[in-house]
């Protein structure tokens, strides 16, 4: 499919029922919300909008792209799913990111931010993984996490160890989710871990749609 149809599909899926006030043209705000999602900085995009006369701080944009409430899409049926976790910096302290991954598809269908990691958190992560998509028959593939090797085996799923292989997708993300929360740190400035939790959801539905 070509780059462009696959962007303007993914505009088609931002709802911008946020918007009180025509202020700004809602093919702009989308644009807008798209271009910060897919990598592009909070200055570059306000930039990108001074080129159609429309004038905005770069707290507007970030707004936008919270009040979108963006989610990735339920009721997936993956064929394999890879689960993992890492930690992300959020101002001074540090976060436990839970992702999975269709390393087929390269999707994103879940993710769970928490300020800890314990086996109940772990064991969260995968019910509602197995509540918003469709994996009981998938084959999950985990590293060496050992609470999420127990929240598999709990919910019965289809477990196979795996540390390379199939799981390159996700360490990929996590590589592009890590480089996106350096270089636009301003989005998790004196934020929320919820806020940055929307934030990271909003990603995952941009990543799948751009993918």
């Amino acid at each position: 499919m070509p780059e462009n149809d696959r962007l303007c599909g993914c505009l088609d899926e931002i709802n911008l029922e946020f918007v009180e006030r025509e202020a700004t043209p809602r093919l702009l705000m989308k644009l807008r919300i798209q271009l910060h999602l897919s990598g592009v900085s909070l200055s570059n995009t306000v930039s990108f909008l001074e080129v159609f006369g429309v004038d905005r701080v770069r707290s507007t944009v970030h707004n936008w792209v919270h009040k979108a409430n963006l989610q990735p899409e339920f009721g997936r049926i993956p064929n394999h799913v890879a689960v993992d976790e890492t930690v992300i910096q959020l101002d001074d302290e540090q976060y436990w990111l839970y992702a999975a991954v269709d390393p087929d598809s390269n999707n994103f269908p879940h993710t769970k931010l928490e300020p800890t990691r314990t086996n109940v958190i772990a064991d969260q992560f995968v019910a509602e993984l197995r509540d918003t998509h469709d994996v009981d028959d998938a084959i999950c593939l985990v590293d060496g996490a050992v609470p999420l090797h127990r929240a598999c085996e709990k919910h019965g799923l289809d477990l196979r160890n795996e540390r390379h292989g199939n799981r390159n997708s996700v360490e990929r993300i996590f590589r592009e989710v890590k480089r996106r929360t350096i270089c636009f740190s301003n989005c998790f400035s004196n934020a929320e871990a919820e806020t940055a939790n929307e934030w990271l959801r909003s990603f995952a539905f941009a990543w799948n749609q751009l993918i």
